[in-house]
């Protein structure tokens, strides 16, 4: 189930950083450099999102984290491919933050569930998070050609669902 989550959160992912420029320079018609501020913006907010991620699990607990994370995303993914670019800026930094929230809490949950391999969970974590993205990328690219750009972000918009299965991943006794 986690690896699911982390697929939904770094094709996601994949999507914004790789193709989020070429969707505002075509959708909006707005020049190079301003799509890139927008992008900007959205990776400020994942770093600010993945800060706050590791203390709000440890105060709230991880799984609450990661409900709201992967699936609090989702009505906002689902308006950002109809919205206008004054909300396409304000929904990608929400986004970027709400979803970054989620890694910290992954991985320390999937520590909790295999104590004493910190070492694996978290390079086994590591790597796949970046290989999905390259892989979501690639798959996405190929996508845009068949289709368009809009058309990705439109498809991409329904990932966060996969948050669903959240709901399978165990109790612990402890907040965390």
């Amino acid at each position: 189930m986690l690896l699911a989550l982390i697929f939904s959160k770094y094709v996601y992912l994949a999507s914004i950083t790789s193709y989020f420029t070429f969707y505002l320079i075509r959708r909006f018609g707005v020049s190079v450099q301003n799509a890139q501020v927008h992008l900007f913006f959205f990776l400020g907010a994942v770093a600010v999102g993945t800060l706050l991620g590791g203390p709000l699990g440890d105060k709230i607990g991880r799984k609450y984290v990661i409900w709201f994370s992967i699936l609090g995303m989702l009505p906002f993914t689902l308006m950002l491919p109809y919205a206008n670019l004054f909300w396409t800026g304000i929904l990608s930094v929400i986004i970027g933050m709400v979803m970054a929230s989620a890694f910290p809490a992954i991985v320390v949950y999937a520590q909790e569930l295999l104590p004493g391999r910190v070492g694996m969970i978290s390079g086994m974590f590591f790597g796949l998070s970046f290989g999905l993205g390259g892989i979501g990328a690639a798959v996405l690219g190929v996508l845009a050609d068949a289709t368009s750009i809009a058309y990705v972000y439109k498809v991409c918009a329904f990932l966060p669902a996969i948050g669903l299965l959240t709901v399978f991943l165990p109790n612990f006794t402890s907040k965390k």
